[in-house]
């Protein structure tokens, strides 16, 4: 029952600064006088696009619920403030299938200082459905947005690509605080995380900026995860198109991107991968200098 639910989910939720009055109530009261601006992110995952129910561990199913957001935040250069859960619950095994989910989202909510304020919880005869919603708080010089590289600005990216799919999709670690620091040490100009693919977010980026970009194949980090594939796609091609990755891709200065890869700030691997081009296009160099289209491929949501 709903109501179950809530009281179960009171008694676990520490105390934060910020939560005037949490869940119970119609809605929740935040105390931010001291946050002038705010970044607002919200992602739903369902049962067998987002995940396999019967094949995972809600807990994980959970927890990535709630990374997926932290990453929005993370490419935005944002520090978590609060969110809000909302379930869509299978009525047979509602209540277990619930406890579980918040076993999944509270120890990371807790890791990066996030208030859960509250949300909703619906029953019905369809698969499970999770939507979260947070807010951040801008950092550094201001919110990371998709539209400010510039030509001649390097295409910095963090960790690695490919092969998600072993496992990485549901236990990825959000590049939250990488990003705060990063935004905060240096004249970062556009940022993204990768969800759908390397490709097609590198493609929304130059979109947005008005601008294109080259990348050097050669400096693609490859994740061990994409050489373990043994399908038709070559370990690049899966670094290059394979989504839910969520790292970062970020549009740094020629001399700040230096600067950042010289000095190796935080705990992941930076790479430079590339640079953005005043010409409108997506391009690739391989090992040999052979210069071709780079055709954005990975995952998007499909409807008529």
């Amino acid at each position: 029952m709903e109501s179950e639910l809530i009281r179960w989910l009171r008694d676990r939720l520490p105390p934060h600064p910020l939560l005037r009055l949490g869940p119970g109530d119609d809605a929740a009261v935040l105390e931010m006088a001291d946050v002038d601006r705010c970044v607002m992110t919200v992602d739903m995952l369902t049962d067998q696009v987002d995940f396999d129910l019967s094949k995972v561990d809600p807990r994980r199913v959970g927890r990535k619920c709630l990374a997926v957001n932290l990453s929005d935040l993370a490419a935005m250069a944002a520090r978590p403030l609060a969110g809000v859960v909302a379930v869509a619950l299978p009525r047979s095994g509602g209540m277990e299938l619930a406890v579980a989910l918040y076993e999944g989202i509270l120890p990371l909510a807790e890791r990066y200082d996030l208030a859960i304020a509250g949300g909703d919880t619906n029953s019905w005869d369809g698969l499970l459905a999770v939507s979260v919603t947070l807010i951040g708080e801008p950092t550094g010089s201001g919110p990371l947005r998709r539209n400010g590289a510039r030509p001649g600005d390097r295409i910095v990216v963090t960790g690695s690509f490919g092969g998600s799919i072993l496992g990485r999709h549901l236990d990825f670690e959000p590049r939250v605080h990488e990003a705060v620091l990063l935004n905060e040490r240096y004249d970062l100009h556009a940022g993204i995380d990768v969800s759908d693919s390397l490709s097609i977010d590198l493609a929304h980026l130059v979109t947005e900026s008005g601008c294109g970009a080259i990348v050097l194949t050669d400096s693609v980090p490859i994740s061990n995860d994409a050489h373990q594939l043994n399908d038709e796609k070559t370990p690049l091609e899966h670094a290059m198109s394979d989504g839910e990755d969520f790292e970062l891709i970020l549009a740094v200065a020629p001399e700040q991107a230096e600067r950042m890869l010289a000095e190796r700030p935080v705990g992941v691997p930076l790479t430079e991968i590339g640079e953005f081009t005043a010409e409108p296009e997506l391009w690739q160099v391989d090992n040999q200098g052979v210069r071709s289209k780079l055709t954005p491929r990975g995952w998007e949501h499909r409807f008529t």
